[in-house]
């Protein structure tokens, strides 16, 4: 053999060594869903929302709302108590979410005018929460497995390094036809995620304006979600925050959304 084709030779070994292992460390569209979802935010969290929603006249209204979240391992537990305005007063949500494969979240809204529970039927997931641009299952942790992730492109989005993934419902009933994610790289944070609709146009876009390292979490504190087929938006901005504070697990029952805060 040729001391110039030995060299062809070695260089494409080189070149084809280096390429697999690019491969191998580069992360798949549902490892990388996973590492969003799995994402830690703290033991518990402590926190004041302030709900903007903004019509297509540019008309808005404001919605305080006092929020607790609690890890429990295999599952995790949300409770929102709206504060003001007066026609929305002591109004709560509470959510269950699970890591277990294929089990939906469970969701409750308490109306104080019916002074009733309501559960949040399968059917009405799909409905948009208190007059915002966010549903029911929105609201909710949708489990990677749900849907079938693919990597459409990297590429830099507000400075930060980004993994575009593109998610399809693995049910065909689905109210998005797909939605697309911008992803931080080594954050795990969604910065912007668009959302289409049954016939593939785009519906809303979900951005996140800031977010901030509270100890050793990475927690977003404001985002904003855009309906465009409607001209609506609506503003979240999270404040007074505290994290791992050890919030009571009595706190998230049927029994506190009816007494309130």
């Amino acid at each position: 053999m040729t001391s110039k084709r030995f060299q062809i030779i070695l260089m494409t070994l080189i070149l084809t060594s280096a390429i697999y292992s690019f491969a191998q460390d580069k992360p798949s569209g549902l490892e990388i869903i996973q590492k969003v979802y799995d994402r830690p935010t703290g033991n518990d969290q402590d926190g004041e929302l302030t709900m903007t929603l903004i019509n297509k006249r540019g008309d808005e209204r404001v919605r305080i709302i006092k929020q607790y979240i609690k890890d429990f391992g295999k599952e995790e537990k949300k409770i929102m108590f709206f504060v003001k305005p007066a026609d929305v007063k002591n109004t709560s949500f509470m959510s269950w979410s699970y890591d277990e494969q294929g089990k939906d979240d469970d969701q409750w809204i308490y109306l104080p005018a019916l002074k009733k529970v309501k559960r949040i039927s399968s059917d009405s997931k799909n409905d948009y929460f208190m007059g915002s641009d966010f549903t029911y299952d929105d609201l909710g942790d949708r489990h990677p497995t749900s849907d079938s992730h693919k990597i459409l492109r990297e590429e830099k989005l507000d400075g930060e390094d980004c993994y575009v993934v593109e998610s399809i419902s693995k049910d065909e009933d689905y109210m998005y036809s797909r939605t697309i994610t911008w992803i931080i790289r080594d954050k795990w944070i969604g910065l912007k995620k668009e959302f289409y609709d049954e016939d593939d146009d785009l519906l809303k876009t979900l951005s996140v304006k800031n977010f901030e390292k509270i100890k050793e979490y990475w927690i977003i504190t404001h985002s904003v979600m855009h309906n465009v087929q409607k001209n609506h938006t609506t503003d979240m901005q999270l404040k007074k925050l505290k994290v791992d504070t050890g919030i009571s697990s009595k706190k998230f029952s049927e029994r506190m959304m009816k007494r309130g805060i």
